[in-house]
């Protein structure tokens, strides 16, 4: 005869299944959130240069909004590949997402 477990009620041989996703499961789920919202994170940060006031001055200023678009889209292609190569691992493993 085996005795329960201090607070649990349950005996030591008892088995119950976890309460939450395993962490390889719940981590790929997240890696596949984060690449569904980034195009919707490049969209808001490709619009910030339209709410910059422009300088006073008679010379143009596009070249500082210029350098900020390209450093935003070399940002993104960074963030996109480091999630692909995260979510490469975990569908080869032979988990599709199932959903």
């Amino acid at each position: 005869m085996t005795l329960p477990e201090a607070g649990t009620g349950r005996r030591r041989g008892d088995r119950r299944p976890p309460l939450f996703l395993a962490r390889r499961s719940y981590r790929r789920r997240r890696m596949m959130d984060a690449c569904r919202m980034l195009p919707a994170l490049g969209a808001v940060l490709w619009m910030i240069p339209i709410l910059w006031q422009p300088a006073e001055t008679a010379a143009g200023d596009t070249a500082p909004g210029i350098v900020y678009l390209f450093a935003v889209w070399l940002v993104l292609v960074g963030l996109a590949a480091a999630l692909s190569r995260g979510l490469a691992g975990a569908l080869e493993d032979g988990e599709d997402e199932g959903g």
